[in-house]
């Protein structure tokens, strides 16, 4: 399939490890200028370099607390500088906190929004300029299944991801005359750092080892098993694609058949 991806400058956020790092390895498979952030300098070089080895190409990265503006903006002025504009924004991000409503204090909320939602208002602001001057973009953003069901002990996830596939369908409303796409892609279970954090915790709750909470997680899923980090990486690859170019304002779910509902 073409994509017509080359030479596009894609950013994609919390891009380190499991979904973001996958996302990051598949555009480059395909020549494009590949910008990466997160918070950790070490896991940001030591994906930048696994990248190096297995595409010839040293993507550039930039260190980036989602949770601070100004952070946003030096990467993104960083980005700028090295690559002219970005094409392509992926915005992805870590799990807020867990906890049950009564558990969870305002400073928690304030986090996840800042984290969730309004990293995603940011960066999109800042890069939609160019892309309408260039009548030329997408927007990808990363959620999660709990957009459509969602998922016990995870109020703010469940929340703040909601909120953000509303400003998504808004926003493809406005910037399609552009030829600016806006899509998520809502990640079933699959297999990452986040969702062993989430059986670690299912299974001190259960009493139970979190190999036996993955096992059970698997089997909620009609093709008995977790997804792979890849398998993400792929849809969000073709949303970006010209292949894709009569699609916006949606959400695709990747869960392997978790979702039953008819939309």
């Amino acid at each position: 399939m073409e994509t017509g991806l080359k030479n596009k400058t894609v950013l994609i956020t919390a891009a380190s490890l499991g979904i973001g790092k996958a996302i990051a390895e598949a555009f480059a498979s395909e020549g494009c200028n590949v910008a990466i952030s997160s918070r950790s300098k070490d896991n940001l070089l030591s994906t930048a370099k696994e990248i190096k080895l297995k595409y010839d190409f040293e993507p550039f990265w930039s260190v980036c607390d989602l949770n601070k503006n100004k952070d946003i903006e030096n990467t993104y002025t960083a980005v700028t500088e090295q690559f002219s504009s970005v094409d392509i924004l992926v915005n992805n991000c870590g799990g807020p906190v867990t906890g049950m409503f009564q558990e969870l204090d305002e400073k928690d909320w304030d986090n996840a929004y800042d984290q969730v939602l309004k990293s995603a208002v940011r960066l999109s602001k800042l890069v939609l300029p160019d892309m309408m001057r260039n009548h030329w973009g997408r927007i990808l953003n990363i959620t999660s299944i709990s957009v459509k069901q969602p998922v016990d002990n995870l109020v703010l996830s469940n929340s703040l991801r909601a909120g953000l596939t509303g400003m998504a369908k808004s926003l493809s409303n406005e910037v399609a005359k552009y030829n600016i796409t806006v899509n998520n892609v809502a990640p079933g279970m699959t297999l990452t750092r986040r969702l062993y954090e989430l059986a670690v915790v299912e299974a001190k709750q259960k009493k139970k080892s979190h190999e036996e909470i993955l096992v059970e997680m698997a089997k909620k899923v009609p093709m008995n098993r977790l997804g792979r980090p890849e398998e993400i990486a792929s849809v969000v690859l073709f949303l970006a694609s010209s292949q894709s170019s009569y699609v916006t304002g949606n959400t695709i779910q990747v869960d392997g058949g978790y979702i039953r509902s008819l939309y």
